[in-house]
């Protein structure tokens, strides 16, 4: 494979090559296909699909998470994700900044909560020296809890007056960082509507909560995998180091590859991997047809 051969097919894949995502139904099919992308690109580079670059067709000139009020781009692609959220064809997580969502489809997010979220999401966060909530961010989940969804503007009005909306965003990060709590609506005047995410994808937690690291992260690599067609182990660990150690990212990519689930590719003059081009898979048969 040559480096251009791998550049057409991620532009293909992640539809910045003229083909845009502009329908409920296309950005269902788009994210579902990529499994994961961010919503703007971020500086340094991810390497990821993102959101504003398929609604646009393109990855030219795509607006940073900065400079998204001034874009015109922006607001329609944010209306389409957001209807994604609402009927839990993507789940959003706090990965890369509050500001610029790091969409998951429902089929991965399980896989994705098995590593980051709580394994007694029912019980409710509690502040203390070793806790990584805050006395606020328990306030604020028990609000949450008691009355979501609920968007910020009324979360602050529950809230009572000497709490600034600075001090709300910082216990918000803190609870949604652990996926105790997840952004499920927007409305321009209030501001994102917030839930337990427990009550709101109760499917996707327990089978998250189900499900062992390893196997959870063997899966995410595959799939990340299928979605930039090919990488390097460095490029895999700085990806994935973002929420796991990147030692534990090391051993599965190995362990796939041991067992033949993951191989290499040539590309230019390096040697990325990829998934294994299996015969069945090749021929588009499974053993079942035989």
């Amino acid at each position: 494979m040559l480096p251009s051969d791998l550049i057409q097919l991620r532009r293909e894949k992640w539809r910045v090559d003229g083909n845009p995502v502009r329908t409920l139904e296309d950005a269902r099919g788009f994210i579902e296909s990529v499994g994961f992308c961010l919503m703007f690109p971020l500086s340094p580079p991810v390497l990821a699909p993102t959101f504003v670059g398929a609604w646009s067709g393109s990855d030219e000139h795509l607006p940073a998470q900065r400079q998204a009020y001034s874009d015109p781009r922006v607001k329609d692609a944010t209306e389409l994700m957001v209807r994604l959220l609402r009927e839990k064809s993507a789940y959003e997580a706090n990965l890369f900044g509050e500001n610029n969502a790091f969409l998951l489809s429902a089929s991965v997010f399980p896989y994705f909560y098995a590593l980051v979220g709580e394994r007694t999401p029912r019980q409710a966060p509690r502040p203390g020296p070793r806790s990584p909530y805050s006395q606020l961010a328990c306030d604020a989940y028990a609000i949450i809890h008691r009355k979501g969804p609920i968007s910020k503007l009324k979360l602050l009005e529950e809230l009572g007056k000497g709490i600034s909306v600075a001090a709300l965003d910082k216990a918000l990060a803190e609870l949604w960082s652990k996926l105790r709590i997840t952004r499920v609506d927007y409305h321009e005047s209030e501001g994102a509507s917030w839930d337990a995410l427990f009550r709101w994808a109760p499917d996707a937690v327990s089978e998250g909560v189900n499900c062992s690291v390893n196997s959870a992260l063997s899966a995410l690599l595959s799939k990340y995998l299928d979605c930039v067609i090919a990488a390097d182990l460095p490029e895999l660990e700085s990806f994935f180091g973002n929420f796991v150690a990147r030692s534990r990212v090391r051993e599965a990519a190995n362990a796939l590859l041991d067992a033949r689930e993951l191989g290499f590719v040539p590309v230019g003059h390096r040697s990325l991997i990829q998934i294994a081009q299996h015969p069945t898979r090749r021929s588009g048969k499974s053993n079942s047809k035989r």
